[in-house]
């Protein structure tokens, strides 16, 4: 069991940030990375994954930091004073709901939790402790053409939106990668960044698939197309496409009532040769959003210490994991699926 305790004290301003990392992965040792490389103000105190040998490995590079097979023990290392979560989604859990009672501020990689039950569960916990302490890691928010975007609908200056128009393509995805994971992993993102972007609620979801035969070796019934209603009237469509085979692309294009906006065109170096023009297409959501996710960390470090959340709250962890349940049936039924949010908890009425 968790051991209750006050909340945790943001360290002084000459003490860097403590900062525990579950899951030793892709994205775990990516933030080891970041946090030990790039981040000022804080450092990688305890690593934990169930491979101890691949925490291990990560810690042992970094004065003072040490391994543990068990992410609750990370927890009570010394020197903790925030937690990162970059494990499995069925493990985030458990890991935010000790972290809470610790009064240890976190930063968790989406999604947050893997269905809503259990996403309401972690904001009932933020709530009872009375200050918010989870950020959810959506790293979009902290991508500068998704903010140049945000602040150009904030200012009406195309008129009110319409409809968004999104299209999210991996080169390919993991064996164990299933068709409900197309939108609770992948399109998961979509969700968030529309809330965010419009500043509305998600009502309703529809799913469609083309009706051509699966050519057998993508594994899922891609692509999919996954619409959208919002509670302020925008309709947004997202083309989901698992195993492009190219590399990896995210694109949004918001339809204005006096003109369009259109990012994720990834213009790059250019090249013309031979009668042919070209250019590169990143091949990796690590590369296409490695200065989201650097902008992410900081900001998070930085409110950490002035003892404030930054980007994706709790709240928005459960709404996403929300809509992704509505999508979820819409995909298994081919009905328009309702989204039905629980009431908001009284100490974050007003949260953005």
């Amino acid at each position: 069991m968790p051991i209750s305790g006050p909340p945790s004290a943001a360290p002084s301003s000459s003490t860097p940030l403590g900062v525990a990392v579950l899951g030793a992965g892709t994205m775990g040792a990516d933030h080891v990375r970041r946090v030990d490389q790039l981040v000022s103000g804080a450092r990688v105190v305890a690593v934990a994954d169930p491979d101890e040998a691949r925490a291990a490995a990560l810690a042992a590079g970094i004065d003072g930091c040490r391994a543990f097979p068990e992410p609750l023990a990370a927890l009570d290392a010394a020197g903790v004073d925030a937690v990162l979560i970059a494990s499995p989604g069925p493990a985030h859990e458990e890991a935010l709901l000790a972290a809470l009672d610790r009064g240890l501020a976190v930063l968790c990689e989406k999604p947050m939790v893997p269905d809503p039950e259990a996403a309401l569960r972690v904001v009932e916990a933020e709530a009872k402790g009375g200050r918010p302490l989870v950020s959810v890691g959506f790293m979009r928010r902290f991508d500068a053409e998704h903010q140049r975007l945000k602040a150009l609908l904030d200012a009406r200056e195309l008129g009110a939106p319409r409809l968004l128009h999104c299209r999210h393509r991996n080169l390919a995805v993991h064996p164990y990668f299933t068709e409900e994971m197309l939108i609770t992993d992948s399109v998961a993102h979509e969700f968030d960044a529309a809330r965010w972007l419009l500043d509305q609620e998600i009502t309703a979801v529809q799913v469609f698939r083309p009706t051509a035969a699966l050519p057998e070796h993508t594994g899922v019934n891609d692509p999919q197309l996954v619409v959208f209603e919002t509670d302020g009237g925008v309709v947004v469509d997202v083309e989901i496409l698992a195993n492009g085979g190219f590399g990896y692309q995210v694109q949004t294009e918001a339809v204005c009532e006096r003109g369009t906006a259109r990012i994720g065109e990834a213009h790059g170096l250019m090249t013309n040769t031979a009668g042919r023009w070209g250019g590169e297409i990143a091949q990796d959501y690590l590369t296409r959003f490695a200065d989201a996710y650097d902008r992410e960390v900081r900001a998070w470090v930085a409110a950490v210490r002035r003892g404030t959340t930054v980007g994706a709250t709790a709240w928005d962890g459960y709404a996403v994991a929300a809509v992704a349940a509505a999508g979820v049936e819409a995909q298994r039924t081919g009905r328009r699926v309702p989204v039905e949010l629980a009431p908001r908890p009284a100490p974050f009425m007003n949260a953005v």
